[in-house]
């Protein structure tokens, strides 16, 4: 790959990019999924299989290019055990409020305890575009 890898934070449609400005904003740090999809590319704008190190560009739901973070930590959790660093990263006031809106957003998912996914822990490394 001759590019930085990229990444696409999801939302509820495709104006909603609450989700690249609170990495802009350092109060998001951590994303979670899947071990079957962290693993997994999903297109141009989403390479998958970031590793500790990885320089990654962060884009909207309209592909456009907000920010640069740096991959610093890369690990599974089970869903039933999900530790401080990892609820707090992602923006969140309890462990409880991390299951509820990983349930809410994974409706295709049985997301029981012992289910795993894979956390990244990034830094923000530069702001792109703020406000578009």
């Amino acid at each position: 790959m001759n590019r930085r890898k990229r990444l696409t934070f999801w939302g509820a449609d495709e104006n909603d990019d609450s989700l690249p400005r609170s990495v802009m904003e350092g109060r998001k740090t951590v994303t979670a999924d899947t071990v079957d999809d962290y693993a997994a590319g999903y297109g141009e704008f989403g390479d998958g299989g970031y590793q500790p190190g990885d320089l990654i560009e962060v884009y909207d739901l309209k592909k456009r290019l907000r920010c640069l973070i740096k991959a610093t930590k890369v690990y599974t959790i089970e869903f039933g055990n999900v530790p401080d660093e990892v609820w707090r990263g992602e923006g969140f006031l309890s462990a409880k409020e991390f299951q509820d809106c990983h349930v809410r957003c994974m409706p295709h998912l049985t997301l029981h305890d012992k289910f795993e996914l894979v956390t990244l822990h990034f830094e923000l490394v530069e702001i792109i575009a703020r406000d578009i």
